[in-house]
């Protein structure tokens, strides 16, 4: 069994798990309404979003496609806000169990295989899973985390060392 291409996932998923914890460890608590524009979405959606996206890895190596808007009225994965951060760092905790479980039973063949995404029954993306690992999972939940460092700053929490130093932690961690 190969797995050369999935202990590089479960790597990286360490490694950025890490430093994810440290974003959420700075949510400010009772906010969960905030949101830098009307646009924008809400702080405490942001971060449970940022938290729970760690299980897609599970979904994507578990399920061989996922429906967004299911036909017939379905509804497509829903969050919650976190009450607290202690809540916030328990659904991350989970989604990050479920994540190195499923990569834990993975091999590299079954990385090749593809994984579909639909919207009310239509494929909108059929790619190989370790595609959708990359860009749809790992490279996606960077770039939420990137928000949320954002809004960290505009609502005065301090904005943790990521890939170099901050202004609230000039030192690298």
């Amino acid at each position: 069994m190969s797995r050369l291409i999935t202990d590089l996932f479960v790597d990286e998923l360490a490694e950025e798990a890490a430093i994810t914890r440290r974003a959420l460890e700075r949510v400010p608590e009772g906010r969960n309404d905030w949101r830098p524009h009307p646009r924008s979405m809400p702080l405490g959606y942001l971060a449970v979003l940022v938290a729970t996206m760690p299980a897609w890895v599970h979904m994507t190596l578990a399920q061989d496609s996922l429906d967004l808007s299911p036909p017939g009225g379905g509804k497509g994965p829903q969050q919650s806000a976190a009450a607290s951060t202690a809540e916030l760092l328990s659904k991350f905790d989970e989604s990050l169990k479920r994540a190195n479980e499923a990569l834990a039973s993975c091999d590299d063949a079954h990385l090749k295989t593809n994984w579909k995404l639909l919207v009310g029954g239509r494929v909108v993306q059929d790619k190989p899973r370790q595609h959708v690992l990359r860009h749809g999972t790992l490279n996606h939940w960077v770039h939420h985390r990137g928000q949320l460092t954002v809004y960290l700053r505009l609502n005065e929490a301090h904005v943790p060392s990521i890939y170099g130093p901050t202004a609230d932690e000039p030192q690298f961690k």
